[in-house]
């Protein structure tokens, strides 16, 4: 392909944001690559997800249509704001602060020169360490810290161009990787780099294609031991001889400089991999792996506000995930070996869902999913049901099945001596918030009731095209007209979908809310997004925004309020 830089050597709002589409594309496909290396600290192998996932998220909140005239300021400011809204576990965290520290650096530009791309390395791998409590040589700080110095190296040069500083990064971070197994044990002990150190080669390999018009074709291999393989990021020498239980995330608000500073301390005496990343308007996004996870949110409540807690037990996520053999040559995905614990084999989560992002989305968190699209009768979920290892099972519907046929398909299955549950889930953002509780180690009915009350806490309505005359609660509707609908009832009428949808979430988010997690259907018309993301801003501006492809036909986009 031809290169993508604007004018005189420079890259500007649109060169930026094909470079996060490209990253994003290249994630996906090296997504179980990337997992399978994962040695250091527990067997969790989310590296991947949790990148892919933070991309997606800062590649959402760009604003404007993808020719329009973004300036490579607005882009890269939209970039790092989505990164920090939708942040997944440590490399997440880490990526969300690398943006942050690009979109700082340049600040006001219209258009990225050869200094300034170098300025933004720096700057990235500056705040990421400063984020840290104690990075360590052999992870994707290591990485990081490579490609800006090799940036500002060739920078400093007077005839170097954008693409030498892009080359020059890359080809320094991909040294630094080969380096990583030399630098950390564990690393050497399985033979692998450092999975977030990869993460972070593969979006640098896309800026170049951008700048080049060529990404680089890296066959580096390095042999494996014969250990699990496992994450290896951040390592806090401190307490590295220990095994900590929790990875634990959450928000702090209402707070400042001196109370990150108490909280980091003492977060510092209870685990490790302590990282601590500033989002504006005194909030801060803060990661730790502990074994005491209440006492991490007794340290959190005690800087500022709290939300978006997330407490992830390793244990549990290895047993519910499983992880292969040893690890893999780097350039080969595994397949997937799964390794079910016995509390997992009694109880199994069946989602129907709609749409191939949002099935990838519920499998990624341990479900069994049927597709929406190929139940014709009541009997295929009965089937699905039956096909199950599990005696009990728990269901989450998602809207996708009516209420007579869930009665009937309990009671058949029921007679085949399974103990089968349908979770009040009436839309895929509820259920997927229902499953992000769920947790096998649990009574079922207490899994189940705990489950319910997620789903029961998110607000939910969508978008979608009115295909014939009717009336509703709100008057007569006509063909084509775009309709907005809280819950199962319609709520808005308008002749542009882009206004309907503004006036959805206004009328949602009347009732508060902290985040809005936005499904956006197969059809859904290009921008769309982008315009009520740039709303939001304007008329929301303290809610965060969560963007996943759904691929659902039912609705140009759902909504999520929680």
């Amino acid at each position: 392909m031809e290169s993508l830089l604007g004018a005189e050597d420079t890259v500007d709002g649109r060169a930026l944001r094909r470079w996060v589409e490209f990253g994003v594309e290249a994630l996906e496909q090296r997504r179980a690559e990337i997992n399978s290396l994962n040695v250091f600290p527990v067997p969790d192998g989310d590296t991947g997800n949790n990148l892919l996932i933070t991309l997606q998220a800062a590649a959402a909140r760009i604003g404007g249509p993808v020719d329009g005239a973004l300036t490579a300021s607005d882009v890269a400011e939209g970039l790092a704001r989505g990164a920090f809204a939708g942040a997944r576990g440590n490399s997440g965290i880490i990526l969300a602060q690398a943006l942050r520290g690009l979109a700082d650096a340049i600040a006001g530009l219209t258009t990225v020169g050869a200094r300034d791309l170098a300025a933004a390395f720096s700057n990235a791998a500056t705040l990421v360490t400063g984020a840290l409590s104690a990075p360590a040589k052999g992870t994707i700080v290591s990485v990081l810290e490579a490609a800006a110095d090799g940036a500002t190296r060739v920078a400093s040069e007077t005839d170097a161009t954008v693409c030498d500083v892009a080359v020059a990064s890359a080809d320094a971070a991909a040294d630094a990787l080969q380096r990583t197994t030399t630098q950390l044990d564990v690393l050497a002990e399985a033979g692998v780099v450092d999975a977030g150190g990869l993460g972070l080669l593969v979006l640098l390999d896309c800026l170049v294609e951008v700048t080049t018009g060529t990404r680089p074709d890296r066959r580096m291999v390095l042999a494996g031991a014969s250990r699990p393989v496992v994450e290896p990021e951040i390592v806090d020498e401190r307490h590295d001889s220990d095994q900590q239980e929790y990875e634990v995330m959450y928000l702090v608000g209402n707070s400042d400089d001196a109370g990150m500073d108490a909280l980091r301390s003492s977060l510092d005496a209870l685990g490790d991999s302590v990282a601590i990343v500033a989002g504006g308007s005194g909030c801060w996004s803060v990661h730790v792996h502990c074994c005491d996870p209440g006492a991490a949110v007794e340290a959190g409540l005690a800087a500022g506000s709290l939300s978006r807690i997330d407490i992830t037990c390793f244990a549990l996520e290895s047993a519910r995930r499983g992880c292969g053999d040893g690890p893999v040559a780097l350039g080969t995905a595994p397949a997937p070996v799964r390794a079910e614990s016995a509390e997992e084999q009694s109880r199994a989560v069946l989602a129907v869902v709609g749409g191939e992002g949002a099935a990838e989305l519920f499998e990624a968190e341990g479900a069994r999913v049927l597709r929406a699209e190929e139940i014709s009768a009541p009997d295929e979920l009965l089937e699905a049901i039956r096909a199950l290892p599990s005696r009990d099972v728990l269901v989450l519907p998602n809207g996708a099945i009516s209420a007579q046929d869930v009665v009937a398909v309990g009671a058949r299955a029921r007679r085949d001596d399974r103990d089968v549950m349908f979770l009040p889930s009436s839309s895929v953002v509820q259920g997927l918030a229902s499953l992000a509780v769920h947790d096998p180690m649990r009574a079922t009915v207490d899994d189940a009731f705990a489950m319910s009350e997620a789903a029961s806490c998110v607000r939910w309505g969508s978008l979608r095209y009115a295909n014939e005359r009717a009336l509703t609660w709100v008057g007569t509707c006509e063909p084509g007209d775009s309709l907005g609908l809280a819950g199962h009832d319609v709520v808005v009428i308008e002749h542009d979908l882009v206004t309907a949808g503004a006036s959805l979430l206004d009328r949602i988010l009347a009732a508060g809310g902290e985040l809005v997690t936005m499904l956006v259907g197969a059809d859904a018309p290009d921008g769309l997004v982008e315009q009520l993301a740039a709303h939001l801003d304007r008329r929301h501006p303290e809610i965060d925004v969560v963007v996943y492809q759904g691929g659902q036909r039912s609705d140009l986009l759902q909504l999520g309020v929680e």
